[in-house]
């Protein structure tokens, strides 16, 4: 068993607390991280071990190498001596010919490329050359089990692992690993948590596993919950901001806890699961609502491919909770259809059969959107394949005077 640092929970306040910065991601402008040798190292070794790359590995770098997503990977696959494989930037039909002509063993995703990656596929009606992949690590954000179920059949021999993790701890804190062919083969059904039991995506948020052997990890908490903020330290966190002033040398970067703005709880097995960002929360009729919350409730139905939940302006709640909409193939939408679509096999889907879905969940009533939109075109993403909260935001205030027409 691997020997990994954990720790539940904490009430006293931390010290040597470095906290989160306010703009991390997608949430503004971003800032430069000092990332030292060690904390690369220790990376590199951590996903040897974990996703097991070696020297027989192809890699195809799907992700910016400016981005520490591609950037640790590389280093990992650099430090084993594998093969490197480049194309000019991600396309799903550039991916799966490079992945075809190289027989590319190993690569990295974030949902939206997984998604697209799935899409592209399903449209040429073709399936070559995916039986060479070994080994799919993702990250930015968990899979759906649509996703998890249509990622394995489209790379059946492949090991599939999500991660946990930021530029400011040099990559990934977490790994949890979604499928493993050899099991299945086996007859042994891992589909996430086998221990637990359950799906990686729960009311409560989504599972995203335990951390690395070089990682600690606690959360601070305020009362009786056990939901908190995500603390972390060890030889993977930053020395600091990009021209921030250097800490004395008496406070070592190893003693120092660092904030990740992330909301959570370890469960009695060790696993982390993500609630929400601590500065991403809507405040609505004085509760706080984590989107990812309700999102993780959303993609559970059958219909949606993808939501997002964003809170707008609203004079008597604050924030008024939206929740964006995209359907999956074959599904339509209208208003109109609960009726219709219980007495009928069309695939039909409406705000009214979404509320209820939410209600069947348990997501408390004050969580569940007020406003459901048809989003009929790609949620905006990052280079690096994150969704643009903040725009998309800035596009549903700029119809709200028009609800309850679509995007």
């Amino acid at each position: 068993m691997m020997n990994y640092k954990i720790r539940a929970m904490c009430h006293e306040k931390p010290v040597n607390l470095v906290k989160q910065k306010t703009d991390r991601g997608t949430t503004g402008r971003p800032k430069g991280v000092v990332i030292s040798h060690t904390a690369l190292i220790v990376q590199s070794l951590a996903k040897v071990a974990i996703v097991g790359y070696s020297e027989d590995d192809v890699y195809l770098h799907t992700a910016p190498l400016c981005h520490i997503g591609g950037l640790s990977s590389a280093m990992a696959m650099l430090m084993v001596g594998a093969c490197h494989a480049f194309i000019p930037k991600f396309e799903a039909t550039l991916a799966l010919e490079a992945i075809e002509q190289h027989h590319v063993t190993s690569l990295i995703t974030v949902p939206a490329m997984m998604a697209d990656l799935i899409s592209s596929v399903r449209l040429k009606r073709i399936q070559k050359g995916c039986d060479s992949v070994k080994k799919i690590l993702n990250g930015g954000g968990g899979l759906s089990d649509n996703l998890i179920k249509d990622a394995t059949r489209l790379f059946p021999r492949a090991k599939l692992l999500s991660a946990y993790g930021m530029t400011e701890t040099c990559s990934s804190l977490t790994f949890t690993t979604l499928f493993e062919p050899m099991l299945e083969a086996s007859g042994t059904s891992l589909q996430m948590l086998a221990v637990t039991n359950s799906s990686p995506v729960k009311a409560r948020g989504v599972c995203v596993g335990k951390p690395a052997p070089h990682v600690e990890i606690k959360i601070c908490v305020d009362g009786s919950s056990n939901v908190g903020r995500i603390l972390t330290r060890g030889p993977h966190v930053m020395l600091r901001y990009w021209d921030q002033i250097p800490e004395k040398a008496s406070n070592s970067v190893e003693e120092t806890w660092l904030d990740t703005g992330d909301i959570g709880f370890i469960d009695d097995h060790g696993n982390l699961w993500l609630v929400g960002r601590t500065n991403g929360h809507i405040k609505s009729g004085g509760e706080n609502i984590y989107p990812e919350e309700v999102e993780a409730v959303l993609i559970q139905h059958p219909g949606v491919l993808s939501s997002v939940v964003v809170g707008i302006p609203d004079p008597r709640l604050t924030e008024l909770v939206v929740a964006c909409i995209r359907l999956r193939e074959n599904w339509q939408w209208s208003d109109d259809s609960f009726k219709y679509s219980v007495q009928s096999n069309e695939l039909f889907l409406s705000s009214t059969i979404l509320r209820l879905h939410c209600r069947e969940k348990n997501l408390t009533g004050f969580k569940i959107p007020k406003i459901f939109i048809l989003w009929k075109t790609q949620f905006p993403l990052t280079t690096t394949g994150k969704i643009r909260r903040d725009q998309i935001r800035k596009e549903v205030m700029s119809q709200q005077l028009s609800f309850p027409n679509k995007l």
